[in-house]
Formats: C-alpha cells, structure tokens, sequence
C-alpha cells in the first residue's frame, strides 16, 4: 500500500482531511500534518519524519503539500531527498487531487506513478464558470 501524508499551512491538512472522510470515509495508511502558527520549521520537521516513521510499513509514501515553496512543502522535499527510492512530494493539491490520491494508490504500483493521476485529476479540477 502506498501512505499518503497530507500537511500544510494552519489547518489545511486536518481541514482537507474532514473533507475527505465525508466523501470516502476512513482511510487507512494516512497521516494529517498541520503546520500551525506555533510551530517552528523543526517542529514540523519532527511532525513529518514521525508521520513517515508511522508508515514504514508501506511501500512507498506520497506527501501531498499545499503551496510549492511553503515551508510544508520544503520541508517534505528535504526528507525526499533522505527517501528518494520510497517517497514523493507534490504541492498545490485540492480535494479532487486528494480524493484521487487516496482511491488511486490501490491501482498503481508505487507513489511515482501515483503523482501521474493525482497531478492530472488536480488540473482537471481546476475550471473557471462561463
């Protein structure tokens, strides 16, 4: 199974994460990491390598960040850079992308080719009313 980690800034990741359950109900192999307005760059550093720790007994996990640059973000790229073979990082998710992410893992093989769908379904969710 592929573990999914949700974080970004306040509370995206338990927000987003509520929404989620709504649609899909619980899901296994998860993790919500928010970075909240107290927490230092260590402290989220700390939150994300125990959020990972807890899923070891994936196959490979995939981070799922708000911003690209934030500091959510930055901080999973660095730990990628620990984990290149088992962990993959993507910025700018919306509800539809994390749908896909969490449905999505059963089917494909490792978190590489799971961020393919995830990065498409998150464009395709993206639409202007005319």
């Amino acid at each position: 199974m592929i573990g999914l980690i949700v974080t970004g800034h306040g509370n995206f990741a338990t927000g987003i994460t509520s929404s989620l359950r709504l649609i899909v109900g619980e899901i296994s192999d998860y993790e919500a990491v928010d970075f909240l307005p107290e927490d230092s760059i260590e402290m989220l550093t700390e939150k994300l390598k125990n959020a990972a720790a807890r899923l070891e007994g994936c196959s490979s996990i995939l981070v799922l960040t708000d911003l690209a640059g934030g500091s959510p973000y930055n901080v999973a790229s660095k730990l990628r850079m620990e984990r290149k073979d088992t962990m993959e990082v993507i910025a700018g998710i919306n509800l539809a992308a994390l749908i896909e992410a969490g449905m999505g893992r059963e089917s494909a093989a490792d978190a590489k080719e799971l961020v393919q769908t995830v990065q498409e379904t998150a464009k395709e969710q993206v639409i202007r009313f005319l």
